[in-house]
């Protein structure tokens, strides 16, 4: 009962921390898409409301409403994506306050532009004041609903996160570790120490915070601090095969997701043969992309897999968390290897 209460505890306090009122990253492809879509189906919402119950009239006012809505939705897209990255500097509710009055401002000065002539009738004004209020409204739904979304996902990805945090932190790696540094401390001294040191280094990062974006050098070095304690551990029978030469050093990825992959290649796929095997880890960019390819020995399912899609899926859903539909993640089997495949656009500098 107490371990439960207490991992009630820390999952209120993470989801405290995590359900910060956020806007959305309007430069992001799937938050553009979502947008463009909340709109058309309050487009379609506003039709059924305003049009007489048949058919053929609500697809006509579906059709006029369109006309002026769509340029105005892509005008505020592109104004908002030009001025995303300062909007993120400022704090949330002068950002949404700021989005809002754009949208109103480009409905109007839109309904106005249309309605230019010689002899402008009076009621030109009025009809700009209610396309303002409308553009203003769709704009507040909009903040709304991507501020919703992330308080309702948050506590599902917290939840995947402290799961993965204690599966990631097995009794079995430290209790294996603390003895490889038994095993160096009368012979080795200097090496059991740098044994530790990689262990404190290591932890330090898995129970530090992980809502924001970190450079790839530094997932780097964890990774190859965690890969220096298994090949203590296991000898010739790790060998790690690094092909990092064209990365990206500052790029900005999710953390803690380099080791945990290196960790379960390990667990999953190197351990549990007696031969051991090699981990082929390859990152490089194309483009605007950043790729991470690991690739390890297959071994016959196990009790063990259920870990492995639990780590995967939590690295996915922090994928989906941070870059949307930009990022992508896919694993399968090739003869008798088993590749994981990652692909997330190319951020780098201050971390998010």
């Amino acid at each position: 009962m107490r371990q439960r209460s207490k991992r009630h505890m820390t999952l209120a306090y993470l989801a405290k921390t995590d359900t910060k009122a956020v806007l959305p990253d309007f430069r992001n492809l799937g938050v553009v898409l979502r947008s463009i879509l909340l709109v058309q189906v309050m487009l379609c919402l506003f039709a059924l409301v305003v049009a007489p119950p048949t058919g053929a009239e609500v697809v006509q006012e579906i059709y006029q409403a369109a006309a002026n809505v769509e340029p105005v939705l892509l005008l505020s897209l592109l104004l908002l994506f030009v001025i995303a990255p300062g909007l993120g500097k400022i704090p949330y509710r002068a950002a949404a306050a700021l989005v809002i009055c754009a949208a109103a401002i480009l409905a109007s000065g839109w309904n106005l532009m249309l309605s230019l002539s010689p002899a402008m009738p009076p009621q030109a004004y009025a009809e700009a004041f209610r396309a303002g209020l409308l553009g203003s409204v769709a704009a507040f739904v909009t903040v709304f609903y991507f501020n919703w979304r992330h308080r309702v996902f948050s506590p599902a990805l917290t939840e995947a996160r402290l799961m993965a945090l204690q599966a990631r932190i097995r009794p079995h790696f430290l209790f294996n570790s603390l003895n490889t540094v038994l095993g160096l401390l009368r012979d080795e001294p200097r090496r059991a120490e740098t044994v530790l040191e990689n262990l404190a280094e290591l932890y330090r990062a898995l129970l530090s915070e992980t809502s924001t974006l970190v450079p790839l050098a530094r997932e780097l070095e964890l990774a190859h601090a965690y890969a220096e304690i298994e090949t203590m551990r296991l000898g010739e029978r790790l060998r790690v095969n690094w092909q990092c030469q064209d990365a990206a050093l500052d790029a900005l990825v999710p953390p803690l997701m380099l080791q945990p992959l290196l960790e379960n290649a390990v667990y999953h796929g190197v351990e549990p043969s007696e031969s051991g095997g090699e981990v082929d880890v390859s990152i490089f960019l194309k483009g605007d992309q950043i790729n991470l390819v690991m690739r390890n020995p297959c071994v016959s399912p196990t009790r063990r897999q259920a870990g492995n899609r639990m780590a995967l899926n939590n690295i996915r859903e922090r994928l989906a968390l941070h870059f949307d539909a930009e990022a992508e993640m896919s694993t399968y089997k090739s003869g008798e290897e088993f590749v994981v495949q990652i692909r997330m656009p190319y951020k780098h500098g201050r971390t998010a």
